[in-house]
């Protein structure tokens, strides 16, 4: 009997789909933070949309949902990078209560994340990030800067003039940084001032070396100081005296 059983009768028992491990659901946080990890890993050049597909195993028309185009999601990287900003205003590691060395910390912590990304300070020039870490860094710069005691209108102009130079400072330094000509590009610069006739350049004759001196520190230094002086004693066009 077992012998002449047919073998038609044995049916192979199916394999359940749900054993494949589930992808996780999409959302605007996970496509950033994966955007964020390939930035890292490969530069901003592979943050794009077929990218970050592929990373999320998904297709391209699926991110579009929560992100409208490549240039919101290079604001939202920024936005995201900006959670590293030190907001505390511990200038050399030491805590103060001078509003000015503090809001120059804040400064300078910007400066060193955008630093650290050379593209991502480029591109910051034109993004316009709007996430909650851009919100904080804003707020913490407008209340360090109204301790002045300058008009409302001044620490408002004055906190995109101060973002504008850190973002410009950052996107400068840091391509020079990562670019194996740059010293040689330098070199070239200083050696063309200091070699130029007295006779027809007779400003630049007149202020070598200092067109050249100090660290790249003490720049940033200077000129936060600058931009913070003509902050705070130069009104903003109608504003009452």
């Amino acid at each position: 009997m077992f012998a002449t059983m047919s073998v038609v009768g044995v049916r192979r028992e199916p394999v359940s789909r749900r054993e494949r491990p589930a992808k996780p659901a999409l959302s605007r946080r996970g496509i950033v933070d994966t955007a964020v990890r390939v930035m890292r890993a490969e530069g901003l050049e592979k943050v794009t949309m077929r990218r970050l597909a592929q990373e999320l195993d998904t297709g391209p028309a699926s991110l579009y949902v929560y992100v409208a185009n490549t240039a919101e999601l290079h604001a939202a990287v920024l936005d995201a990078l900006l959670g590293e900003v030190d907001l505390t205003g511990r200038e050399g590691g030491k805590g103060g209560k001078d509003w000015r060395g503090q809001l120059r910390a804040v400064m300078t912590s910007y400066t060193v994340v955008l630093f650290e990304h050379p593209q991502l300070a480029r591109s910051a020039l034109v993004a316009r990030p709007s996430g909650e870490n851009y919100l904080r860094l804003v707020e913490r710069i407008l209340d360090l800067l109204s301790r002045s005691g300058a008009g409302r209108e001044q620490v408002a102009w004055g906190v995109d003039k101060l973002l504008q130079d850190a973002t410009a400072t950052a996107a400068e330094q840091a391509t020079r940084e990562h670019d194996p000509h740059s010293e040689d590009d330098w070199s070239a610069a200083v050696g063309a001032l200091h070699a130029v006739d007295e006779a027809t350049h007779p400003a630049i004759s007149a202020h070598i070396p200092h067109l050249v001196s100090g660290t790249a520190e003490d720049r940033m230094r200077w000129s936060f100081d600058v931009l913070v002086n003509g902050i705070t004693g130069t009104p903003v066009p109608g504003q009452a005296g």
